[in-house]
């Protein structure tokens, strides 16, 4: 991924780990090993991971990014790509969607206090609609994608992973996060929930074609070798592939989140076409 050196950086965009308040709401999930795949999968518990707590968190310092302000900050503090990341994906959301409110990227280490509960490094990056932020445990791009999920990564995989999560933002200021929430249909292939996370694969495809729009934007441009790396990303977080690795086994009656082909459909869609209209996953054929 290439980045503009003299695009300005709004460090402000991102925050120090901890919602307003803790609460009962379902974290939605989308870099692949998050709530309910964990839960799944791995048999753990899901208030295990996301449950109120007094638990202080750990988390970065509020001034962590200050001195990201400028694309020339990414090849002096490799965190500073982070925030290119999360300004290009809302600035991009801010003109295409007119009732865009602007929101923040957490980063924490161990545990974070969010909306939607205390939230471990297990549950990978996800965003909570209590609080309507995207939380992220960085250690989950080495550990997780690239480790156990053998994905390829690099900052392209990084950013699908973080857009995927705003496209979870977009579908909350629609109003179709709430109504799949409340659909009861939260397994399987044509799931209101695997709709709604494809729909957020979507969305991401939809940035990536448009991230280096933009004369002003971090992004100067997203290479061939990008677009294959968020493909190979969305390929490792696929149910079915996660599955395989975990069980032995597939079983789609399961799923939460899609398989590798679906999700790659989607982010596809989003980025051939550039257009989030496009991605109505809840069509009744869509998936």
């Amino acid at each position: 991924m290439q980045y503009n050196e003299n695009a300005k950086l709004d460090p402000s965009q991102m925050g120090s780990g901890g919602g307003r308040r803790t609460g009962t709401t379902v974290a939605l999930g989308g870099g692949g090993i998050l709530l309910v795949i964990v839960a799944v999968l791995f048999g753990l518990d899901p208030s295990a991971l996301l449950g109120g707590t007094t638990t202080a968190p750990t988390t970065q310092s509020t001034n962590a990014f200050a001195q990201c302000t400028s694309g020339a900050d990414i090849s002096k503090d490799r965190d500073c790509r982070f925030v290119a990341y999360t300004n290009s994906i809302q600035a991009y959301w801010a003109k295409a969607f007119s009732g865009y409110q602007q929101t923040r990227t957490e980063i924490f280490s161990g545990q974070a206090a969010t909306g939607c509960g205390t939230a471990t490094a297990e549950v990978g990056p996800f965003y909570c609609p209590a609080d309507k932020i995207v939380y992220l445990d960085e250690s989950f791009f080495d550990d997780m994608l690239k480790g156990q999920l053998g994905a390829e990564g690099g900052d392209a995989a990084e950013a699908y992973v973080i857009a995927h999560e705003y496209g979870h933002h977009i579908s909350d200021l629609t109003g179709q996060l709430s109504k799949a929430q409340s659909s009861g249909n939260n397994a399987g292939p044509k799931s209101a929930q695997v709709r709604l996370e494809l729909q957020a694969d979507c969305y991401a495809g939809v940035w990536l074609a448009n991230a280096s729009a933009d004369p002003n934007s971090p992004i100067k441009a997203i290479t061939p070798d990008d677009v294959n790396r968020a493909v190979d990303a969305a390929l490792s977080v696929g149910d079915d592939r996660i599955q395989m690795k975990s069980t032995g086994s597939v079983s789609p009656e399961s799923w939460t989140h899609g398989s590798s082909a679906m999700r790659k459909k989607w982010l596809a869609v989003g980025f051939n076409s550039g257009d989030p209209n496009k991605c109505n996953t809840f069509a009744s054929t869509a998936p």
